[in-house]
């Protein structure tokens, strides 16, 4: 109904005078724009460009990975035209040859991870003699559901050579080709170890064998034609899990059928493989070159192909970017590829060749972003000059506030040096506790001399005067000035 809707707006058969071609103009505008959004050409009474052109966003196109038959229409609308032609682009440094049906539609045949990418359509036709093409494009992944199976097999040799091993191999790979193509799946072999048997160490050895089970192989999605999205993805489950019980029986019933390997050579006639153990474990993990991104709001679990500049590791299960000096240029990168030597990329997530670069570029870089002006280092030592100052001043001036708010203390160390000096002065002898005030008068200047050394002395070992020296400094500093007349000194003699 908005493709009828569209395609009336788009060709009115009359146009009111509403005003001069102004307004006409305008009307022009509105109808492009509209025809634009629905997707069909517009048709205009006047003169019209040579060409017409629109562009549309396909959006996003998930394909299973391994699908035997993919087809994607060059339009998501069903176009009526005449004689259109069709021209598909794929958006890639070496675009690979396309497959496009009489219909314009892209095919995929056993889809792989690296088909995925960026697809553009451009359709062309000719309409009311005027040449008009639409481009539409498309973003294109890989996907798949989640399902494997792991097989662990013992086998007993009497030798442990790497030659004679890989023959054997080699005939084992050769008989399970039959059983894939009957099973729909892939067998890849992961690991192979061989060590001493334990119950005859010196002529017995244990050959142990890995295999990877895929269940992705030729035509295994053969019952799955629905192109609806839901329906085709739950298809995709049914089937997986369906052969994932089949392959595991079949394997069975074929090691209890092929029990012993004869392997042949020059110098032995005939060496023995004998199976004795075939263990299988069930996985539902991303291949790798996958992770569970929930691009696919359909299937949430599903595992979606990782984009350039990003890899996963087998059975890891996530996508991560491709760490510093490597980059990955395509879809499915399992690990990604080393820059060449002396070259490294500046971050993670590298898509290109040319993001790797020469380490002795990104230090000059670094250098330059780390450089320190010439003005910064001469204004800095004056600031920190200017700093120390104030820090100095700020010191000074609080010493100052300090001793002015202890009046106490300072009135006290006044009165101490008033005594100190008056005591210098008159040189009055300070005596001990024992002495008294009835002290005679005998005591010649030596004497005084001696003493007044004496009191020194206990002073500054004792650290404060004597009670009775205590008392005589208090006499002398309250009465007047004592006067040593001739009479007394008479006296002394």
């Amino acid at each position: 109904h908005s493709a009828q809707r569209g395609r009336m707006l788009c060709a009115p058969h009359v146009w009111p005078d509403l005003g001069g071609p102004r307004v006409l103009g305008t009307m022009g505008i509105l109808t492009l724009v509209l025809c634009g959004c629905s997707g069909q050409p517009a048709s205009l009474p006047w003169d019209l460009p040579a060409t017409s052109s629109w562009e549309h966003q396909g959006g996003l196109v998930f394909i299973h990975t391994e699908s035997s038959l993919y087809s994607l229409p060059c339009s998501p609308i069903e176009m009526e035209v005449a004689d259109p032609t069709y021209r598909w682009v794929q958006d890639r440094a070496a675009p690979r040859l396309l497959s496009v049906t009489k219909e314009g539609h892209l095919l995929f045949q056993h889809f792989q991870a690296g088909d995925s990418g960026k697809y553009s359509c451009t359709i062309s036709y000719t309409k009311h003699g005027i040449p008009v093409s639409q481009t539409f494009h498309y973003s294109i992944f890989g996907y798949h559901v989640l399902g494997g199976l792991d097989t662990v097999l013992l086998f007993h040799s009497k030798l442990c050579e790497d030659e004679w091993t890989k023959r054997f191999l080699w005939g084992l790979q050769d008989k399970l080709r039959k059983l894939e193509i009957e099973q729909h799946c892939k067998l890849q072999l992961t690991a192979t170890f061989c060590f001493p048997s334990l119950n005859n160490p010196s002529d017995e050895f244990i050959i142990q064998v890995h295999l990877e089970v895929s269940l992705f192989g030729p035509h295994w999605d053969e019952h799955c034609n629905s192109q609806d999205m839901e329906m085709v993805t739950d298809c995709y489950r049914k089937t997986v899990q369906h052969n994932l019980g089949q392959v595991q029986l079949t394997l069975t019933r074929f090691f209890k059928e092929h029990k012993s390997f004869h392997v042949t050579g020059a110098d032995n006639p005939s060496i023995n493989f004998t199976n004795e153990f075939v263990g299988f474990l069930k996985t539902e993990q991303c291949s790798g070159g996958y992770g569970q991104t929930k691009q696919l709001q359909r299937c949430l679990d599903c595992c979606i192909v990782c984009p350039p500049g990003m890899f996963s590791p087998p059975k890891n299960g996530q996508c991560s970017p491709c760490p510093a000096g490597t980059y990955s240029l395509t879809y499915g990168v399992a690990l990604c590829t080393p820059c060449k030597d002396g070259m490294i990329t500046r971050v993670p997530g590298a898509s290109s060749v040319t993001d790797c670069v020469k380490k002795e570029r990104t230090k000059q870089a670094v250098s330059i972003v780390h450089r320190i002006p010439v003005l910064l280092l001469i204004i800095l030592p004056a600031l920190l000059a200017i700093n120390f100052l104030f820090i100095l001043s700020s010191c000074y001036w609080f010493y100052q506030e300090y001793q002015m708010s202890s009046p106490r203390a300072s009135k006290t160390t006044e009165s101490i040096t008033r005594i100190e000096t008056v005591t210098s002065f008159f040189r009055i002898p300070r005596q001990g506790p024992q002495a008294g005030t009835d002290a005679g008068p005998a005591s010649d200047t030596s004497h005084l001399d001696t003493s007044a050394s004496q009191g020194s002395d206990e002073e500054h070992i004792h650290g404060a005067p004597s009670p009775a020296v205590t008392s005589n400094l208090a006499t002398v500093t309250d009465e007047t000035t004592p006067v040593l007349t001739l009479e007394d000194r008479k006296d002394t003699f």
